[in-house]
């Protein structure tokens, strides 16, 4: 019995010992195997060229941002000058530039080809006579065209007369265009008041604020000067800008009166030469 048992003992250690010999031997010609294989994809991997890199626009944000940056800091600062005060420079601005959008309209719609009118006047009183020549006056925009009909209106009392209605309704039409003018200097002259008003009101927050603490410091009198700055700063810039436009509009007005003077002229001249009054 103890034979038969040394004998399975016996085949059982070969048995294993060739079994894990084998394994073994698989083993390792499974990692030869990996490893050839990731040597080959190495090599393909090298042979492959490199794509070049594009360059990708990307959107430019900086501008976008810089604006939100700053209306950002306007309100704040706004807002750090006082509601009071920064309200009525505020107010100040929207006004005068209401105002100013108003006259730019108007004076160029009233601009008109003073050479051009004359031409056609002077075809229409060849052709037609007054009664042509105050209907093409009639069917043009302009206060040089409103000129030129009331002096035609008037050519059968004589050239003196027509002289008269003509600088007599000038004058009239240069009020027309200066309206408004005198309010848009108030608001530019308004404004930096209004900003040193807030200075003279942030330097007294200021002192009284010494006052309180009794002791001077810069923490203490911070407050004050910021806003008393602030509003004189704000409202320098609205005057600033609502004189820029109300020099544009004073130019304007001197060009559109110049014109007429001039026009009025030549109506004289066109009445005389065709002899419409005498």
């Amino acid at each position: 019995m103890k034979k038969v048992l040394a004998l399975v003992a016996f085949a059982g250690f070969i048995t294993f010992g060739t079994s894990t010999a084998v394994l073994a031997q698989d083993g390792d010609t499974l990692v030869d195997g990996i490893e050839a294989v990731d040597s080959t994809v190495d090599e393909v991997v090298e042979e492959i060229p490199e794509a070049p890199l594009t360059n990708v626009e990307q959107p430019d944000t900086s501008k976008a941002e810089e604006g939100f940056i700053l209306s950002t800091e306007l309100k704040t600062r706004f807002i750090e000058g006082g509601a009071g005060f920064m309200g009525i420079v505020l107010l100040c601005l929207i006004l005068g530039l209401a105002l100013i959008i108003e006259r730019i309209v108007y004076l160029n719609l009233a601009t008109t080809n003073t050479k051009k009118l004359l031409e056609n006047i002077e075809d229409a009183l060849a052709s037609g006579g007054v009664d042509a020549a105050k209907e093409v006056c009639r069917n043009t925009r302009g206060p040089v065209a409103s000129i030129f009909y009331q002096g035609l209106d008037r050519s059968d009392e004589g050239i003196e007369m027509v002289e008269k209605s003509v600088v007599s309704y000038g004058g009239v039409q240069m009020g027309l265009m200066e309206k408004g003018m005198s309010w848009i200097g108030l608001f530019i002259a308004l404004a930096p008041m209004l900003g040193f008003m807030g200075t003279v009101i942030g330097m007294i927050q200021a002192f009284d604020d010494i006052a309180n603490a009794g002791t001077i410091s810069a923490t203490v009198v911070a407050g004050g000067i910021k806003v008393a700055l602030l509003t004189t700063v704000f409202g320098l810039i609205v005057a600033i800008i609502l004189q820029i436009f109300y020099n544009y509009l004073l130019a304007k007005i001197d060009s559109l009166v110049n014109d007429m003077e001039d026009a009025s002229i030549s109506l004289i001249d066109v009445l005389i030469k065709h002899k419409v009054s005498e």
